[in-house]
């Protein structure tokens, strides 16, 4: 969100729970002198992504980009006491559902306005695969972004674009969290032999919003050091 801030575009912060952080956020964008507000959305619930879409064209008059990179924690705090099937439904109604449902209100007012890029989060290992339950089930989440949004992209082409970013290994809390020797196992098998940080993930989304990027449609970018 800062790297578009800064980029020069106005943005609206989406958050669930996480008021303070998001309206923090959105203060800082603004102090990069664009426009910035805030608004609250449970996508994991019936009507919440359809109302999310038309309060933030309501509120900034025209979107040109719209990100979809909410996601259910199952990893952590209450999320991870859950059963399998429990996190299951919940990554499929935020991260799959609320994605489609996000992408499909945006495209439809972007054919209308003339034009627009839906960019929507995924995972590298969707594509490669990782065993264990947790992967999984991200897995079924983060293959369903992907697929869906190569159908979208031929669905609203040409006057829409749509593309993905799948990122890896990335220098999160969660990753802050693993054991010494886990992270350099990681980074041992990642070419560029280090973690990712937010600022690659947000260059990248930057360069699939940009005109450069314009003749890229249904794209699933890794952001992950060359692991493959």
């Amino acid at each position: 969100m800062l790297a578009f801030a800064g980029a020069g575009a106005d943005v609206v912060v989406a958050y669930n729970r996480s008021e303070a952080a998001a309206t923090a956020v959105a203060a800082e964008a603004e102090a990069l002198g664009i426009r910035a507000s805030v608004l609250q959305a449970d996508l994991g619930r019936a009507g919440e992504a359809e109302r999310l879409v038309r309060e933030a064209f309501d509120r900034l008059g025209r979107v040109d980009v719209w990100v979809n990179n909410a996601g259910a924690d199952i990893l952590t705090g209450a999320g991870a006491r859950l059963s399998d099937r429990e996190k299951l439904e919940r990554l499929l109604a935020v991260d799959l559902c609320g994605t489609v449902v996000c992408s499909w209100e945006a495209a439809e007012r972007m054919r209308a306005q003339g034009g627009g890029l839906i960019l929507n989060m995924s995972w590298d290992r969707a594509l490669a695969g990782m065993a264990g339950r947790e992967a999984e089930l991200f897995s079924a989440a983060k293959g369903g972004v992907q697929a869906f949004s190569r159908s979208l992209a031929r669905s609203v082409a040409p006057t829409v674009r749509v593309n993905v970013l799948a990122p890896g290994w990335i220098a999160t809390g969660f990753a802050a969290q693993l054991p010494a020797e886990e992270r350099r196992r990681i980074e041992a098998e990642t070419p560029l032999g280090r973690f990712g940080a937010p600022e690659d993930v947000a260059a990248a989304a930057l360069f699939l919003a940009s005109p450069q990027a314009g003749f890229l449609t249904g794209v699933v970018l890794p952001i992950n050091g060359g692991a493959v």
